[in-house]
């Protein structure tokens, strides 16, 4: 089925998002791995693992659309020096995939294309669920400091 060129542009640019995102959480995942805090290390590379099954549905639809996905374009990482840092870089990630995704909700609602509507709301639900997270770790720092925070990740 021939779509609508503006929506696969944005569609391509959320998938530069989601594979961005891919990239960043597993270094994070990575570092938490290295400094042994593994279960943070399990929980980033689970919000990574997400994030690849977010791509590949955007593929998905963009490929239905007849379009061409563009797998080489990343946005800049922001790698954290720190499990704080890293959790802040992810939230700030995780704030503009939302922002970006309720654009593009309301833009195919606007130009009836519901089924890319109804699969960018399927993974917004989700990019919410993942700075709801995010949020509770940084609640958790601010509450019980990072040094108790680590201790309930090793």
């Amino acid at each position: 089925m021939q779509g609508n060129e503006e929506i696969i542009k944005r569609l391509n640019a959320r998938l530069s998002e989601e594979l961005t995102a891919i990239n960043q959480y597993m270094v994070h995942s990575e570092m938490c791995d290295n400094w042994g805090y593994e279960l943070l290390h399990k929980e980033i590379e689970k919000r990574a693992i997400d994030e690849m099954k977010h791509a590949e549905k955007i593929i998905g639809r963009i490929l239905f659309l007849e379009g061409i996905p563009v797998v080489s374009s990343y946005n800049k990482l922001y790698i954290g020096s720190t499990v704080e840092a890293m959790h802040k870089n992810d939230r700030i990630a995780e704030e503009g995939a939302i922002r970006s995704y309720n654009d593009d909700i309301k833009y195919a609602a606007e130009v009836q294309d519901n089924g890319t509507k109804d699969l960018l709301q399927s993974i917004l639900d989700e990019e919410e669920a993942h700075i709801d997270k995010l949020e509770e770790y940084l609640d958790q720092i601010e509450q019980m400091g990072i040094q108790i925070y680590l201790s309930t990740y090793k």
